[in-house]
C-alpha cells in the first residue's frame, strides 16, 4: 500500500500538511497511504461501524449526518478537498463505533490511512497533530452552529439561509428537491414544502420540479435575521 510516484506532486497540492517541513511524515504518508475512488451516493460509513482507516478527501465532497428514529436526517458537516472527518479520527483514537452516517455527495477520491498509523503519527509528528487539531476546532464550530440553528432558529429562517448560501456558491437557479433540503436541515419534506410555498406567495422564489429559482435575493437574505 503506497502512493504512486506520479501522484505525489498532485497530492501535495491538495493536502496542507504535505507542504510543511516534516520530511519523515511525508515519506510515511506516501509509503503507507493509498488512494480510493467512490461514486456519488455511495455509503462511506454506517452508524455503529468501527473505523479501520482515516480518509483525506482529494476530490469531491462527503456528507456526515445523523439519522433519527423517525427517519429524519440532519447534516452535521461536509468534508471536501484536503479535509478529513473528525468523528472518524475520534473513533480511531478512542476505539469507539462511528456515531453517525457518512455518504458521498459527489464522486469522491480520497487518500486513506490505516487506524494504527493515525495513532502512531499523532504521538510522533507535530505537523500531523496540528492538522488533526485544526480539523477538530473547525468541525466543533460547525456542529455547535448546527445545534444553535436547530434549537434557537425558526425553520423559515433556516431555509432562507440555506437558499442564500446555495446561491452564493452556485447561482440563483438552485437544483435541489424539497426532500434534500429536509434532510439537510433535519425536518420533514412537508414542512419544507409549506415554507417554500409561503416564499413563493411572497414572490421571493419560483419553485419548479427539482429546482428553485431565487427571484428576490435581497428580501430572502433579510429573512435570515427576522425575529
Amino acid at each position: 500500500m503506497s502512493i504512486p510516484n506520479e501522484q505525489i506532486a498532485r497530492l501535495a497540492g491538495h493536502i496542507p500538511f504535505l507542504n510543511q517541513q516534516d520530511d519523515q511524515l511525508k515519506q510515511r504518508f506516501y509509503s503507507q497511504a493509498s488512494i480510493i475512488k467512490l461514486q456519488k451516493g455511495q455509503p462511506i460509513c454506517h452508524e455503529g461501524n468501527h473505523c479501520s482507516h482515516l480518509s483525506i478527501v482529494l476530490e469531491g465532497t462527503a456528507r456526515i449526518y445523523k439519522l433519527g428514529e423517525n427517519g429524519k436526517e440532519i447534516t452535521l458537516y461536509r468534508i471536501s478537498q484536503g479535509e478529513s472527518c473528525i468523528l472518524t479520527a475520534s473513533c480511531i483514537l478512542s476505539e469507539i463505533p462511528f456515531p453517525a452516517f457518512a455518504i458521498c455527495d459527489t464522486d469522491v477520491e480520497a487518500a486513506i490511512i490505516p487506524a494504527n498509523t493515525v495513532q502512531t503519527w499523532l504521538s510522533e509528528s507535530a505537523v500531523w497533530r496540528d492538522y488533526i487539531f485544526s480539523l477538530v476546532a473547525t468541525r466543533l464550530s460547525n456542529i455547535i452552529h448546527v445545534v444553535e440553528d436547530v434549537v434557537f432558529r425558526k425553520m423559515d429562517r433556516r431555509i432562507a439561509t440555506y437558499l442564500c448560501n446555495r446561491a452564493a456558491s452556485e447561482s440563483t437557479a438552485i437544483r435541489v428537491t424539497h426532500q434534500e433540503i429536509a434532510s439537510e436541515l433535519g425536518t420533514s419534506r412537508e414542512v419544507v414544502s409549506r415554507i417554500l410555498k409561503d416564499f413563493e406567495h411572497e414572490d421571493l422564489i419560483k419553485v419548479t420540479r427539482g429546482a428553485i429559482q431565487l427571484i428576490d435575493l435581497d428580501t430572502l437574505k433579510s429573512k435570515q435575521h427576522e425575529q
